[in-house]
């Protein structure tokens, strides 16, 4: 079960999807993988669901293909005989969620409220479909809904779009979003398979919300640094000092010896570190454990383990 949830956070995006006819099923998850984001909820909203689930299932084994819109316990069981790995309801049903959970079929009801919150954690849930979402407060409000109830995560659902999705994604408790933006029907209705697989892919990128940071200039020692940073604080950059480096303005950071990279480091802003990871992973890149920071049990910090033009690479959270 907790695979399944693991595997969605790192991608962070769940596409919800519509569709009236099963024959588009298996190009449209095809499109989905090619754009980056193997996830598919499927709604129970239409009589095609069930079969596009089944096909999405037997044909495209690397989709994790889930049911959407399940609103009682028969829904859920037929969502599972059809294949589907996990299944969200847009509101809170006990017999629902206990049915899941003794099929060892992840659930994420809905929620949007600290009493629903409370009533789930009674039965063992600690993933919740924030819906709908920009209706039900925003980011703001998962914020606030994540103080008293830290172990939680959220799906916000409801609202989102390109233009908002960075305010949801910095926030740590959520684990993934949810939208159609990406899969409208429409698209959908014209096979407009590269269309989506464009969208997807600029999804993924908006999620991450790479900005550069700072650029980090390697020195031999603490005297070369302090001329270093005299030189800039005469141009009117406020000089900020560490232990091991001097901040001049918020863009350069002079180390006071050879820190990692021939010429020096770059370091990125992002949304969120983990799933950063996961999508340079694709480039072939990878993290260096050794060089981990950690802020509540969440990466803040970590170097990337190739350099680019000469300089090492570092992710920060934003």
């Amino acid at each position: 079960m907790e695979s399944v949830f693991e595997k969605i956070q790192d991608i962070g995006l769940v596409p919800v999807i519509t569709i009236e006819d099963p024959k588009k099923a298996v190009p449209l998850g095809r499109a989905l993988i090619a754009g980056g984001i193997p996830v598919a909820e499927i709604t129970f909203r239409t009589l095609p669901a069930e079969e596009s689930i089944r096909r999405l299932h037997a044909e495209c084994p690397e989709l994790i293909v889930g049911a959407g819109t399940i609103i009682n316990r028969n829904l859920a069981e037929r969502a599972r005989n059809a294949g589907a790995q996990f299944v969200v309801s847009p509101g809170f049903n006990a017999s629902t969620i206990e049915y899941c959970r003794s099929q060892g079929l992840p659930i994420i009801p809905g929620a949007n409220n600290p009493s629903i919150i409370e009533a789930g954690l009674e039965l063992g849930i600690e993933t919740f479909k924030f819906f709908p979402a920009e209706a039900s407060g925003g980011p703001a409000m998962v914020k606030s809904l994540s103080a008293p109830f830290s172990s939680i995560k959220f799906v916000p659902t409801g609202g989102i779009d390109l233009e908002n999705i960075g305010s949801y994604a910095r926030i740590p408790s959520v684990a993934a979003i949810g939208g159609s933006w990406m899969v409208k029907e429409d698209l959908i209705a014209n096979e407009q398979w590269d269309k989506i697989t464009a969208l997807c892919i600029q999804s993924r990128l908006a999620l991450q919300g790479f900005a550069f940071a700072h650029i980090g200039i390697n020195e031999t020692s603490d005297a070369e640094a302090q001329t270093t940073a005299s030189f800039f604080n005469n141009l009117g950059f406020t000089i900020r000092e560490g232990t091991s480096s001097i901040f001049s303005g918020q863009s350069l950071e002079i180390m006071k010896s050879p820190g990692r990279g021939t010429k020096g480091h770059l370091a990125l802003s992002c949304n969120n570190v983990e799933r950063a990871l996961t999508y340079l992973g694709q480039f072939g890149f990878a993290g260096v454990e050794e060089t981990a920071k950690y802020e509540k049990g969440r990466l803040k910090v970590i170097y990337l383990d190739k350099e680019i033009g000469g300089f090492a690479v570092h992710l920060v959270k934003n």
